[in-house]
């Protein structure tokens, strides 16, 4: 009826349209527009109330038009015809003076949204590689696209470890600290002078390479550098201090929240019929995010279909059991062997050690490395193999392979922390030697040029000629970066051999082979989620356990998952296929974060330990000199601090505050465990609930 009243005294304003009134003091004035725009003049308030209830309902019809079961058609002509009556009187609404106010507060709601719209836009385009990995998941499903995620997330970790071990250890000793040459530690001595600068010194990081801010021995312990003042030695210990802590924070604030978000809702109701009606987006215009789309809604239909297959298997349950004991059994025998492996190789190079590697091959010199990499390497493929004998959902085959792989890489890292153990005990004894050589060669060299003529000029030595003792903190650094390199280099190489090889052998010689190479073997390779995802976590373990002594580390794994994104993003759309078996990744990034976690703890005990054990060594890096490294702690307490601040604290270190202060955590994470478990309980006692009142209802 309003919208009748409306379209009548439309018409009457247009029956006079062609009739002006002329007003007493001679102006003319039209009623309408010529485009039929109403007066608001001629308006009473009851007819204005009424525009306005009209334009509301209109606008409250555009945002509600998407749910309305109406045909496309409809829906399509509804939105027109309400958009331009929106548009027509909306400007419209106001009296006098306040009209041209209210049209420009329309004018800015509506540029304000679209501003918003826009920038979430731009948010989403700013995300690093979200296409990329959205046209992964379409193909590959959200088991693969949950690595690149994984891989993109520890890309912005790296990003944080890199700024902090750069900006403020690199950089200002290399810009406020004394220069190349100008003491022993900053310059090659001059038996290596003449091979500092060969290709394979540099390769193995010696030479040039050694003395250099890349490396902890290259680092002077002046208590302040510069016209800054910078207080050196102090900022390389918090900088350690601080990235392992920083990642603890990361790592437990991203499984709490992946824990809130995996809590909310339930997949399992109505779920194919959800997929069904609700999938499509009809916003889409671009047909390559159509095609996209429609092999993502194909992806998830597979994992829905495999999650049902799986709820409701019913196997020969002995049969099961023992296949699954001797699969065990297996893996157990494959782990021994790799590390009976491993020890077998630390002890060759203990020996190779002792007599001199320069009288040693390439290979023996980086046999560890190499024998690491390349167990690295097989063992997962071996475990791939195992597994099909256990036939679990391929989600929770994942999580065992991915256990299976984290128990060989463990192994193989804390045998290689054994020998590099063995290794620093040997530098340590060298350095004792080297000390007193060096206080003889001292005594020797004063008191055998001395004369009684007290104005002789005083002997300068050039620093390439100071002998030097051992510096085991940049062995340790040397030994990391090469095992970065190497398992990066195996990496790359296993990638184009393993998968762009294979893939180019299949495709050109399958029409001219004896069978038939795609649906036999070889085939396209699969993309092993389980191994490059244990090769993240455990590269990244090597990280924090040696970015201590080797600052360079974070800006070497920075560039290593940059080029990974882009070549693995290449390889898993050109060369890989999917899985048979798609499966949906919703609680595998939750279980990526506790083995990172784990790995996390085990990298940091070693670190931990020289630190706080071993003495640092007396002639390189910013502690020497000093009982032990955390001394600087109390050094600077001591000297920049009011004495009573150093009281407190040493008062809140003490053992006897510290240890009630950790088992008073310890129990307040057990209660929130046990409350968090019992609210979970809770939750399932009254979906139980509300599901059987409905069925009842629908009895009724």
């Amino acid at each position: 009826g309003e919208k009748e009243k409306l379209n009548m005294k439309q018409a009457d304003m247009r029956g006079t349209k062609e009739k002006p009134e002329t007003s007493e003091d001679g102006d003319d004035e039209e009623e309408v527009n010529n485009d039929g725009e109403v007066r608001p003049e001629l308006l009473s308030p009851e007819e204005l109330e009424k525009l306005k209830e009209a334009v509301d309902e209109k606008k409250k019809l555009i945002q509600s038009l998407r749910g309305k079961p109406w045909p496309m058609k409809q829906k399509l002509v509804t939105l027109r015809e309400s958009q331009l009556f929106v548009e027509k009187y909306e400007g419209a609404l106001g009296k006098g003076k306040g009209r041209k106010l209210y049209a420009y507060k329309v004018m800015m709601t509506k540029k304000w949204m679209k501003f918003q719209r826009d920038f979430e836009n731009f948010k989403i385009a700013c995300i690093p590689w979200e296409m990329k990995i959205k046209e992964i998941e379409s193909h590959f499903g959200s088991s693969v696209a949950s690595y690149f995620i994984f891989l993109r997330w520890m890309y912005g970790i790296n990003m944080i470890l890199f700024g902090l071990t750069f900006g403020l250890v690199m950089v200002p000793e290399a810009l406020m600290g004394r220069a190349y040459g100008s003491i022993p530690r900053k310059t090659v001595p001059r038996a290596e002078e003449a091979g500092a600068m060969d290709f394979a010194v540099l390769w193995d990081f010696g030479g040039y390479a050694q003395y250099s801010v890349l490396f902890y021995g290259y680092y002077n312990n002046q208590r302040a550098i510069g016209w800054f003042k910078f207080r050196m030695p102090l900022s390389y210990f918090l900088v350690g201090v601080g990235t392992v802590a920083y990642s603890y924070m990361v790592v437990i604030r991203t499984m709490a929240r992946n824990a809130n978000e995996s809590g909310i809702g339930d997949d399992n109701s109505f779920n194919f019929s959800w997929k069904m009606f609700t999938s499509w987006d009809y916003l889409i215009g671009n047909p390559e995010t159509a095609d996209n789309k429609f092999a993502s809604i194909t992806t998830s239909f597979k994992e829905a279909i495999l999650e049902e297959q799986e709820s409701r298997k019913d196997d020969n349950i002995h049969l099961t059991r023992f296949l699954r004991v001797l699969a065990n059994f297996l893996v157990l025998c494959c782990l021994a062997g790799s590390g009976y492996l491993i020890y077998f190789v630390v002890r060759r190079s203990q020996k190779f050690a002792l007599d001199g590697l320069e009288n040693h091959s390439w290979w023996e010199r980086n046999e560890v490395n190499m024998v690491m990499s390349l167990l690295g390497m097989f063992c997962p493929m071996l475990f791939d193999v195992i597994s099909t004998l256990e036939n679990y959902h391929p989600r929770v085959a994942l999580q065992w392979q991915l256990g299976r792989i984290f128990a060989l890489f463990l192994g193989n890292l804390y045998t290689f922390i054994i020998a590099l153990m063995d290794a620093i005990n040997l530098k340590r004894k060298e350095e004792k030697v080297v000390k007193y050589n060096i206080t003889m060669w001292e005594a020797t060299l004063y008191n055998g040029t001395g004369s009684e003529n007290s104005t002789a000029p005083p002997i300068t030595i050039h620093p390439a000629d100071v002998p030097r003792g051992p510096c085991w903190e940049t062995m340790v650094g040397q030994e990391f970066v090469r095992l970065i390199i190497s398992d990066t280099m195996t990496t790359y190489i296993t990638l184009l051999i393993g998968d762009f090889l294979r893939a180019v052998l299949v495709r050109f010689l399958n029409h001219c082979w004896c069978w038939d190479l795609e649906a036999g073997f070889p085939s396209y390779s699969e993309f092993d989620v389980s191994g490059n995802v244990l090769g993240l976590i455990f590269n990244q373990g090597m990280i924090w356990m040696g970015a201590f002594y080797a600052p360079c580390l974070p800006a070497l794994n920075l560039l290593r998952l940059h080029v990974s994104m882009y070549l693995q993003c290449w390889a898993v759309m050109c060369c890989n296929v999917p899985q048979e078996r798609v499966f949906k990744a919703s609680g595998s990034n939750n279980f990526y974060m506790a083995m990172l976690l784990v790995i996390l703890f085990l990298s940091t005990l070693p670190a931990i330990y020289t630190i706080v054990t071993i003495p640092p060594s007396f002639d390189c890096g910013p502690f020497s000199g000093k009982n032990r490294m955390f001394d600087v702690i109390q050094e600077t307490l001591e000297s920049d601090f009011p004495a009573w601040f150093s009281k407190v604290f040493s008062y809140a270190s003490n053992p006897g505050l510290v240890l009630p202060f950790i088992l008073l955590m310890v129990l307040a994470i057990y209660y929130l465990q046990s409350t968090s478990k019992s609210y979970k309980e809770a939750n399932v006692e009254l979906k139980k609930k509300l599901q059987m009142v409905i069925q009842r209802l629908d009895n009724f």
